[in-house]
Formats: C-alpha cells, sequence, structure tokens
C-alpha cells in the first residue's frame, strides 16, 4: 500500500513557529480532510507533503514509487495546448513507462538467448511485470474514454475539446489542472480547495469521482456537505499544531465544539486573571514600597502561555440593519426572453414573488441563472417582457464581477477597506465594523490595505459585506459564498436566514442553498430541443427548497411516472384540467401552502430565539462568579432546563408542520402550475 509519513515536522516564518513536531500519515485509502483558520498553515503543510518545500526538520518517510499529485489554490495558467492535449498529458509519465517496459523488453531478448542469465532474467521478467501492472491500473489503455469522462463531468462540453487552452478563464484552468491531476490516477492526491471554481453539478460529480477513486486523498474545502460525503477523518492546524478527529467534518465540529466549551472556560478565566493582575500592576507599579511586588506581577504575566480559541471556531454574531417595509408582491416577470446573438438563453420566463421569499435559481451551465439575476436586478436591460418591482422595493445587486470594480485605481486608490466598509455604515454599526470585517476574513491588518491592491476573493467578500450594510428589501445573489471560508459562510447564513426581506440567488454549496431556499426555479429543464434553428428553454417553479427539489427530481429520474400520485388527486376532483373551477382550486391551494409556509417560519423563528436563549444561558453557566456560586449555578440551570425542553416542543411542533406542508405541496402540485 503506498504511503507518505511524516514525523517531529517543524516550519517557521521569522519568529512565527508555523508547524511545531507535527506527524501525518497518508495511505492509499485516506480520506482525510484538513481544517483550520486562514493562514493556520493548511497550504503550507500540502506543500511540506507534496515535496515543493523542505522543512526546517522532522522526519519523511514516503513508499517507493509511491505518486503524490498537488492542486492549489490558484495561480495555474495553461498555453500553447488544447484542451485536449492539456488532459492527454497527464499520461506523460505514463508514457514514459512503456518506453521504460520495452527497453526491458528487448533486455529479456537478449537474456532468453543466453541460459546462464536466468537469475538476470527473474529479475527483468519481474520488472516487466511490475511495470505492465502499473501501466494497465493506470487507464491509460482506456484513456480517451476517461478523458471524455473526466472533462464532461467538470463541466466542459464536447465543443471545448479543441480550443486552445488559454483561452479558457482562470476558473476553468484550474478545472483543467484538477481534470489532470484526476487522469493522472496518483497514489495520493493533495486537493487544495477544489470546489473553489465548481459548480454544483461538477462538484456532486467529483464527489461521486472521489467515492471510486482507488487512492488516498487530503482535501482542503469550505464546502461541508462536499467534505461530509468525501472524508472519514479530519486532521486540524491550530497554534503550529496537528490534530486528527475520526469521523466526517460534521463529527469532527462537534468534538471540537465540545472542547472549546472547555477552552472557553479556561479562556474566560485567564482573561480575568490577567485582568486583575494588570489592575494590581497598575496600582503599585508607581508605589516604592511595592515595586518588587510590581515587578513580580509583571514577569508572571510574560511568563504566562495564553489561552486562544481558533478563529475558525469563535462565534461571531452580526446582526444588518431591517429592511424597509414593502408591499407583498417582490416583483413579477412577464414573458422574459433573453438571447445573446443567435442563443436564446431565456425564453418567455413568467414568474412572481412574494415578499419575504428566498428564491434559489438553479440549473446548468448555460442556462442564464446570472443573466436572470442581472434582470431582476436592472443591471441587465436588454431584454423582451416586463420587469414589476413591487411596492417600495428596493434592490441590492451582488456579483464577482461588481466586486472587481473595487480595483479601480481611480476611484479607490487611497481608500483602505476599514474606511470603505465605515463610510456607509449606519451610526450604530460603527463599533461593530472591525467584528464584521474579521467574520468576512479581514483580520488585524487586513483592515488597512487600500482596495486596489487586495485579492478577488478580497473584493467580493467586502462587496457583499457593504451591500448588506444598506436598508435594502430586495437582495439579489450571484454566488455569495465563493471565497468564503466555513465560518464565513456560516456567519453569512445567520444574517440572511434572519433577513427579512426577498432573496433570489444562485449558489455552488449545497448546504448553504438548502438551509436558505424556500422556493426554487429551474431553467433549462429536460431535453433542450431545437426548433426553426434557434434552442428552446424551458422553467419550472418547485414550492420548496433545495432538498425537496432534488428529491422530486430524483423521483423523475428514476423513470417513474412522478406526478401519478398528484394527477390521481386532480382526478379525485370534480373540476376539468384548466377550467375556472381547476385555477379557484390551484389559488386554494397557494394560501393554503402560504399559511403553512408562514406557520412553519413563525415555529423555525421560536426555535431560533430559544437556541440563542439556550446559548446565552450556557455562556452564563459557564462564567466563573456563577458556577462557582452553587445557588446562581442552580437557577441558571433551572432556566437552562426549561429552555432546552421549549426547544425539544418546539422541535416537535417543527416536524410536523414540516410534514403537513409537505404533503400539502405534493396535493395541489398538479393543480398549481409553476
Amino acid at each position: 500500500m503506498a504511503f507518505v509519513q511524516f514525523s517531529k515536522l517543524s516550519l517557521a516564518y521569522g519568529d512565527r513557529d508555523l508547524l511545531k513536531d507535527v506527524g501525518i500519515n497518508l495511505n492509499s485509502s485516506s480520506r482525510a480532510a484538513l481544517a483550520g483558520a486562514n493562514g493556520a498553515g493548511k497550504s503550507t503543510l500540502m506543500k511540506l507533503i507534496a515535496g515543493l518545500i523542505p522543512a526546517d526538520s522532522g522526519d519523511r518517510a514516503i513508499e517507493r514509487d509511491c505518486r503524490i499529485s498537488y492542486l492549489p489554490q490558484s495561480g495555474i495558467v495553461h498555453h500553447a495546448k488544447t484542451l485536449l492535449e492539456e488532459a492527454e498529458s497527464a499520461y506523460g509519465s505514463i508514457i514514459a513507462l512503456i518506453a521504460k517496459m520495452d527497453e526491458v523488453g528487448r533486455e529479456l531478448e537478449k537474456c532468453s538467448a543466453n541460459d546462464e542469465n536466468t537469475g538476470r532474467t527473474r529479475v527483468l521478467l519481474e520488472e516487466h511485470h511490475f511495470l505492465h501492472e502499473a501501466i494497465e491500473s493506470s487507464g491509460y489503455y482506456r484513456r480517451e474514454a476517461n478523458i471524455s469522462q473526466v472533462l464532461s463531468g467538470l463541466g466542459f462540453s464536447f465543443s471545448d475539446f479543441y480550443r486552445p487552452a488559454s483561452e479558457f478563464s482562470g476558473g476553468w484552468q484550474m478545472r483543467i489542472a484538477l481534470a489532470k491531476i484526476l487522469l493522472s490516477n496518483p497514489d495520493i492526491m493533495l486537493l487544495d480547495e477544489p470546489t473553489n471554481y465548481l459548480d454544483i453539478e461538477a462538484r456532486n460529480w467529483l464527489m461521486s469521482h472521489l467515492a471510486s477513486f482507488p487512492g488516498g486523498c487530503l482535501l482542503v474545502s469550505h464546502d461541508r456537505y462536499f467534505l461530509d460525503a468525501t472524508v472519514n477523518e479530519v486532521y486540524e492546524v491550530f497554534q503550529g499544531n496537528l490534530k486528527r478527529y475520526a469521523g466526517n467534518y460534521s463529527a469532527y465540529e462537534k468534538s471540537r465544539a465540545m472542547e472549546i466549551e472547555g477552552l472557553v472556560k479556561r479562556y474566560n478565566a485567564q482573561q480575568e486573571e490577567i485582568a486583575k493582575t494588570e489592575a494590581l500592576i497598575r496600582r503599585f507599579r508607581y508605589k516604592a514600597s511595592k515595586a518588587a511586588f510590581a515587578q513580580d506581577l509583571i514577569k508572571r504575566l510574560e511568563r504566562m502561555e495564553l489561552i486562544e480559541i481558533p478563529e475558525n471556531l469563535k462565534k461571531i454574531n452580526i446582526t444588518f440593519p431591517p429592511p424597509p417595509h414593502s408591499g407583498r408582491n417582490a416583483f413579477s416577470l412577464e414573458g422574459i426572453s433573453k438571447s445573446y446573438g443567435k442563443r436564446q438563453v431565456i425564453e418567455k420566463l413568467n414568474l412572481e414573488l412574494d415578499a419575504g421569499e428566498k428564491l434559489l435559481v438553479v440549473g446548468p451551465n448555460g442556462a442564464g441563472k446570472s443573466t436572470l439575476l442581472r434582470i431582476i436586478a436592472a443591471v441587465d436591460n436588454e431584454y423582451s417582457g416586463k420587469l414589476k418591482y413591487g411596492t417600495g422595493i428596493s434592490v441590492g445587486y451582488f456579483s464577482q464581477d461588481a466586486a472587481e470594480l473595487l480595483g479601480d485605481e481611480k476611484v479607490y486608490g487611497g481608500k483602505t477597506v476599514e474606511g470603505f466598509i465605515e463610510d456607509d455604515a449606519p451610526t450604530h454599526l460603527v463599533p461593530k465594523v472591525r467584528a464584521m470585517l474579521g467574520a468576512f476574513l479581514f483580520r488585524g491588518d487586513d483592515v488597512f490595505k487600500v482596495l486596489p491592491v487586495l485579492s478577488g476573493g478580497e473584493k467580493s467578500r467586502l462587496a457583499l459585506l457593504k451591500m448588506l450594510l444598506k436598508p435594502i428589501n430586495l437582495l439579489v445573489l450571484d454566488e455569495p459564498t465563493n471565497h468564503l471560508d466555513l465560518q464565513s459562510k456560516d456567519i453569512l447564513l445567520d444574517c440572511l436566514k434572519a433577513y427579512k426581506g426577498t432573496i433570489i440567488f444562485v449558489s455552488h454549496d449545497r448546504g448553504f442553498m438548502e438551509a436558505l431556499s424556500t422556493k426554487t426555479l429551474e431553467l433549462s429543464y429536460g431535453k433542450t430541443t431545437v426548433s426553426e434553428g434557434k434552442e428552446e428553454r424551458g422553467h419550472r417553479l418547485f414550492y420548496g427548497d433545495y432538498a425537496y427539489y432534488l428529491e422530486r427530481v430524483e423521483r423523475e429520474t428514476l423513470g417513474g411516472d412522478y406526478f401519478a400520485e398528484d394527477a390521481f388527486i386532480v382526478k379525485q376532483s370534480s373540476a376539468s384540467p384548466g377550467s375556472r373551477e381547476e385555477r379557484e382550486l390551484g389559488k386554494q391551494g397557494q394560501t393554503i401552502i402560504r399559511r403553512l409556509e408562514r406557520q412553519e417560519a413563525e415555529i423555525l423563528k421560536a426555535m431560533e430565539d430559544l437556541e440563542a436563549e439556550k446559548t446565552r444561558l450556557e455562556n452564563e453557566l459557564a462564567l466563573p462568579n456563577i458556577y462557582s456560586v452553587g445557588e446562581k449555578a442552580r437557577a441558571v440551570k433551572g432556566k437552562l432546563d426549561e429552555a432546552s425542553s421549549a426547544l425539544d416542543a418546539k422541535t416537535r411542533e417543527w416536524e410536523a408542520a414540516a410534514e403537513e406542508l409537505l404533503k400539502t405541496r405534493a396535493e395541489f402540485a398538479a393543480i398549481i402550475k409553476p
């Protein structure tokens, strides 16, 4: 079994110990994730394992002929060759093995003519067999099919195969690099944020591919669902140390949360001790009779080993301005069509969205998701049909392209990150600007950077934060989770779930999509056909979140008559299809569904409030002045038990309400037309 093993590995940059005596074992059956805050050393550790940079000290053991492939976060650009030629270059090492096997074969022919070389013949036969097995297992003889499968799985179309690789944008360049690693079939893959540039279809394909991949993997990703589906162990880098946790990423977070509880208690106690000690120092420092005592206290503080809480596991609560009041309807689309030349992207789309809904737009690449969002945000006015906003609607639009405008030297040349946010922050949020920037990964000296020097990811995060500070009631978000780590995604998700306005969004993060969406709009459903020289496009609106949408699509894919149950319900009614009576029945169904949705939302809000109260009481119970006093501790514990019981009851109530809502949606699905 192929393996790589490190022990007592250390690396320092200047006076900072990035890694201190860490150890890690990876083999061809490993399915591991690497966790830790930004800057903790995850990418550095991967480069050390790949042999790209040397360690200051430590031992490295690697099995002979073990092949390790490394995918960095960014920075790979392909030139000269076509996409297909780049993909075929992944088999370069195998071509070398074939040449070596041919050479060994010629040596065998010479030895077979001389009976005195039986020992040499045996060695050559073993080497020839080893080379043949390596070539066969590489998939070289099936490379055409493999290349087509991998490139298609990662989102490339057949027409892309013969395009020059240099024509593809940065994100697609990284997809090419990932494809080459997958095709090279290494013993161990080190993938640093491979999901950053993948849409949901490509992510799902990669999950499936990794499930059947015969080698080992070490992954860094900010997609919790992806990690849960692909790994069975997690290594966390924290303060230069590396610790292993068994289980998927969610299991790691639960285990780490329990550790953090104890760590927070010790941290709070230490902070209290530091505050008291500093107060004594200030009190006695300049008194001659107590100067020696004050110096002892100063030395004690200097010797104290400070307790730190991992940045990626700190709980940060941020509230943004409430949206202004609007009418019942957020916006409506009537017969929206959009073409780029002869290519039809959106065709005769009708849609009406109530205020407060959180609509997810899904569909394959080229279906028009981003185009639709630009139309709704009034950024793109070159279309046919009508867009009508509801009363009092104000729109906020976020996209990666819009974020790039922050790099304009003429407009933002001297503007710092902190100053940029403070300019538009409401007065009551100005004291919280640093905390909000920290939640969006701007920490320490990052807040003093001027805007033109920011990376693409930094510009995106800053533009997103800026938009959330404005009092708007319709958010149009095109991939808002790109370039956010898991903690920042969780913070953003909490903000958007609590947001009372309307949201229409596109995302490639499955956990985010399921947690935020209340309705799902599918673009370009079914097979695209050609009629009179143009593509025909379709759409469907699903009255449920992304998980509900996936369930319905899966049942369709299985080949059964998905709408059989719904059709049966229609047959039981006396209303004929398309009749006025059926339309009235559909309206009644929509009214019932909206009522049940509001009821579910109210229960979920109550659950969130109870969760917050429970967390507050748990934090209160952890305070030294509470848990050290029996009477106070019992009183808080009693309130905590009450909150836990109430939360359990609300959870049962929500389960019943959600089941009733799902059943009602199914009953009216055939009558309520998308």
